[in-house]
C-alpha cells in the first residue's frame, strides 16, 4: 500500500514537472517569435500545455492552487511571508477546513467550458480579499468582513487618506493590467469540456458535489468539536486562529441576532417582575419635568485613550494631563466597547440604545443592517418623552455610516454634521479638529428653551497614523520605540490626543459657567489602530477605553467599570431617571444571574421578534429629523452685472445653489453670502434653493 502511495505521489510530481517544462517551452516560443507561423506555433504550444495530463486532473491542479492561495492569504493576514506555515502549525484542522473552502470555490470552474478563465477569476477574488484584509489590519486592527462590503463608501473615503499618490497609481495600473489579462484569457484561453471521458459534465458535477460534501462535513465536525469557533469575541484573534477564509465566510453566514431557544411571550414577560418596568415612558417622581433634571451630553472621542495606560511607552511629556485630572475628580472607570481600532458606529449604537453589538453577527454594523428601515428604542426617544430635545453632532460627513438616515431611526430631532459647520480646521490627515465641537454643543444647548440630550461624536483622533515622521518637531516624543514607523505613528497620535485633551478643558470650562445644570459623559470609542495587544495595556483588554462623568453641579464621585451599552442607564441612574425599557433593565438586572441571556432575549424580541415586550407592536416610528440645528435661509437673490449673489443665513462651505434638484457651481463667500458661478435663465432664478451637499455630491438637505 505504501509503495502504491509513493508511486502515486511520484506520478503527481512528474505531472507537475512536465507541466512546468511545457510552460517554459511555450514562453520561449512566444519570446523568439521567428517565422511566418509564429503566432500559430505559440498557440499550438499553448494547446499542448493545456492538454497535459496535469491539467486533465482538476482536483490535482486546483488543490495545488488552493494551497498556494492559502499561503498568500495568511501571509498577508499574519503580516509575515511564513504566515501560512505558522497557521498550519498552530491549527492543522482549521488549515484543512480553509483549504477545503478555497478548493470548493475553485471547483465550480470544473463544470465550466472556460475552465481556466473561471479558475483564474475565482483565484483572484480570494487573493484580493486576502490582500485587502492585510491592508485593513494595518489601518484599523480589525479584519476585513462581509459587513465592510456594505460600507464601501467609507473605504473609498479612506482611500485618499491611507494611501500615497504613487500607491494609488500602482493600484490603478494593476487593476488595468488585471482587466487586460482576464479579457485575453476569456477570449483566447482554450475551451474544454467540463472533464474528459464519457459524460464529462456529470463527472465534473459529481466531483464538485464530493468536494462540497467534504467541506460541510469538515465544517460540521470542527464546530461541534470546538476545533473552530462559531461565536467570535475578538475578530482579529478569530481570523488568526481559524483562518481568514473561514472567518470571512462566518461574517456572511451569521447576521442579525439568533432566535433564543425559549423565545415566547411567556419568556419575554418573565424578564420583568410585576410593576418592575413601570410605565416605560415617564417613570419619575410626580410633578417633575425635564426642567428638574440636567442637560445630558455624551461626547464620544475618536480613538481617545490615556496613553499612560499603555505599558512600555516612555514619553517626553504628558499628552492628556486634563483627562487624568478629570478621572481623579469625577466618576470614572473602564468602558468596555465592542470594537478595536475602528468601527466607531458600533460603540455609538451601544451607548445610544443600551443594546449589545456582540449579540449580532461578527463584524456586523447595525447601522447598515437592521436600523436601515427600523426605528428602535433609544435614549433620544426615551428622553424626548420627558420633553428633552435630542441633538446629534459630528464634525465629519453626515452620510458617513449613513448617519443622516440612521439617526431618525434613533429618535434625534436634528443632526449637525460638518456640512453645517463653519470655521473648521483640519489635521494633517484631513480630519476636522475637535475644537469646533465646543461652539456646536453650546449652540445646540441654546437652540431650545428646554433641556437637551446631545450625542456628540468627535473625529480628530482618527487613524491611520503615519509610518514616516510627519511632525518636524513633535511636542511629545516617544523613547525606545521598536522602529521608526512605530515612533512616527505614536508621536503623531500623541499630538492629536494632546489637542483633544485641550479641547476637553475648554469645553468643560464653558459648560462650568453655563446657566443650566449639565452632565457631560466623555469616553473613547475604541483604542487607536497602533497594533496594541492585550499585553500592552494596563487593563489587560484592548476592548476597554475609559470614561468620565463630569457635571457642573457637584454630582458625587462613584467609580465603576461599565460596558458601553450600560453607560446610558448609569447616567440616568446618577441623575435620578429611569426612562425607557432598556434603562430599567440595565439598572435593575446588571450583574444578576441570567443577565446576558435576558439581554439577548430582549434584543431579539425588539429588533427581530414579535415585540412581545411592547404588547405586540413597537411604539417607535422614525423621527422627523432635520439636518442642522441652525436654520439656513435665503433672504435675497441679487443680480449684479449678470452675476447672481445669494444673501441669507447659516451658509457653510458645503452650501450650494440648486435648481430643480441640480447642483450648480457655487462659491462660498461667507456665512451670509454665496456666489453663483453658472449662467441661469433669469426667469428661473427665483426658483433657486440652497442645499447642503457633502463631498461625494449627496444632497443632505434643501431649503424650502
Amino acid at each position: 500500500m505504501d509503495k502504491m502511495k509513493d508511486k502515486t505521489e511520484t506520478n503527481a510530481f512528474a505531472h507537475i514537472r512536465a507541466f512546468m517544462r511545457k510552460a517554459v517551452e511555450a514562453s520561449k516560443g512566444w519570446l523568439k517569435r521567428k517565422g511566418p507561423d509564429e503566432h500559430g506555433a505559440y498557440y499550438r504550444r499553448l494547446e499542448a500545455m493545456y492538454s497535459h495530463p496535469f491539467f486533465g486532473n482538476p482536483p490535482l491542479y486546483s488543490g495545488l492552487l488552493a494551497l498556494i492561495i492559502i499561503f498568500v492569504i495568511e501571509g498577508f493576514g499574519y503580516e509575515n511571508p511564513l504566515g501560512g506555515f505558522i497557521f498550519l502549525g498552530n491549527n492543522p484542522f482549521a488549515f484543512l477546513l480553509n483549504f477545503l473552502i478555497i478548493l470548493a470555490t475553485l471547483s465550480i470552474a470544473w463544470i465550466c467550458r472556460r475552465r481556466w478563465f473561471a479558475q483564474a477569476v475565482l483565484s483572484a477574488v480570494w487573493v484580493i480579499l486576502g490582500v485587502v484584509n492585510g491592508v485593513v489590519l494595518t489601518t484599523r486592527m480589525t479584519p476585513f468582513t462581509t459587513a465592510d462590503l456594505g460600507v464601501m463608501d467609507l473605504g473609498i473615503e479612506m482611500f485618499s487618506v491611507y494611501l500615497k499618490p504613487f500607491q494609488v497609481v500602482l493600484i490603478i495600473i494593476a487593476a488595468i493590467v488585471g482587466a487586460i489579462i482576464f479579457t485575453l484569457m476569456f477570449l483566447k484561453a482554450p475551451k474544454r469540456k467540463p472533464w474528459g471521458g464519457p459524460k464529462p459534465f456529470l463527472k465534473a458535477l459529481l466531483s464538485v458535489v464530493i468536494v462540497f460534501v467534504l467541506l460541510f462535513s469538515c465544517w460540521n465536525i470542527g464546530t461541534r468539536t470546538g476545533f473552530v469557533a462559531v461565536y467570535f469575541t475578538n475578530l482579529w484573534d478569530a481570523y488568526t486562529e481559524y483562518g481568514m477564509p473561514y472567518g470571512f465566510l462566518s461574517t456572511w453566514l451569521r447576521k442579525g441576532i439568533s432566535r433564543p431557544a425559549d423565545y415566547s411571550q411567556a419568556a419575554v414577560d418573565s424578564v420583568f417582575g410585576n410593576g418592575e418596568l413601570g410605565t416605560m415612558t415617564t417613570d419619575i417622581e410626580p410633578g417633575k419635568t425635564a426642567g428638574d433634571f440636567p442637560n445630558i451630553i455624551f461626547l464620544q472621542l475618536e480613538s481617545f485613550i490615556d496613553p499612560t495606560e499603555v505599558k512600555g511607552l516612555t514619553l517626553s511629556g504628558d499628552p492628556t494631563p486634563y483627562f487624568r485630572e478629570l478621572k481623579e475628580k469625577y466618576s470614572s472607570g473602564y468602558l468596555r466597547v465592542p470594537v478595536v481600532g475602528g468601527g466607531t458606529a458600533n460603540t455609538e449604537f451601544e451607548s445610544i440604545t443600551g443594546m449589545s453589538c456582540r449579540e449580532f453577527g461578527p463584524g456586523e454594523y447595525p447601522y447598515k443592517s437592521v436600523l436601515k428601515d427600523k426605528a428602535v428604542e433609544s435614549m433620544a426617544f426615551d428622553l424626548r418623552e420627558l420633553g428633552y430635545a435630542a441633538h446629534a453632532i459630528h464634525n465629519h460627513r453626515g452620510a458617513f455610516y449613513d448617519r443622516n438616515k440612521v439617526f431618525p431611526m434613533l429618535g434625534f430631532d436634528d443632526f449637525t454634521s460638518i456640512e453645517y459647520m463653519n470655521y473648521v480646521t483640519k489635521t494633517q490627515r484631513g480630519f476636522a479638529t475637535d475644537d469646533v465641537l465646543t461652539d456646536e454643543i453650546l449652540g445646540a444647548l441654546d437652540a431650545t428653551e428646554g433641556h437637551d440630550y446631545i450625542y456628540a461624536i468627535s473625529v480628530e483622533g482618527h487613524g491611520e497614523y503615519p509610518k514616516e515622521p510627519l511632525l518636524k518637531d513633535p511636542p511629545i516624543r516617544v523613547e525606545g520605540a521598536q522602529s521608526v514607523a512605530q515612533r512616527a505613528g505614536w508621536e503623531f497620535y500623541l499630538d492629536l490626543v494632546n489637542n483633544m485633551d485641550k479641547f476637553l478643558e475648554v469645553l468643560t470650562g464653558e459648560l462650568a459657567d453655563y446657566g443650566e445644570d449639565v452632565v457631560l459623559v466623555m469616553y473613547g470609542d475604541h483604542l487607536p489602530s497602533l497594533q496594541i495587544t492585550d499585553e500592552d495595556v494596563k487593563s489587560g483588554d484592548t476592548f476597554e477605553t475609559q470614561y468620565v462623568i463630569w457635571s457642573n453641579f457637584g454630582l458625587s464621585k462613584e467609580d465603576k467599570d461599565l460596558s458601553a451599552y450600560q453607560i446610558g442607564a448609569e447616567v440616568q441612574r446618577r441623575v435620578g431617571l429611569r426612562q425607557g425599557l432598556m434603562t430599567v433593565f440595565h439598572q435593575d438586572k446588571a450583574g444578576t444571574p441570567g443577565y446576558s441571556d435576558e439581554l439577548h432575549l430582549l434584543q431579539y424580541d425588539i429588533l427581530y421578534g414579535n415585540n412581545y415586550i411592547y404588547g405586540g407592536k413597537s411604539p417607535y416610528r422614525p423621527a422627523d429629523m432635520k439636518m442642522g440645528y441652525k436654520p439656513i435661509k435665503v433672504n435675497e437673490i441679487v443680480n449684479v452685472a449678470g452675476e447672481y449673489y445669494i444673501s441669507g443665513e447659516g451658509f457653510t462651505p458645503f452650501s450650494k445653489v440648486t435648481l430643480d434638484g441640480k447642483v450648480l457651481d457655487t462659491v462660498y463667500v461667507g456665512p451670509t453670502v454665496l456666489k453663483l458661478e453658472e449662467e441661469v435663465d433669469p426667469a428661473s432664478a427665483e426658483d433657486m434653493k440652497i442645499s447642503q451637499v457633502e463631498k461625494y455630491r449627496e444632497i443632505l438637505s434643501t431649503t424650502e
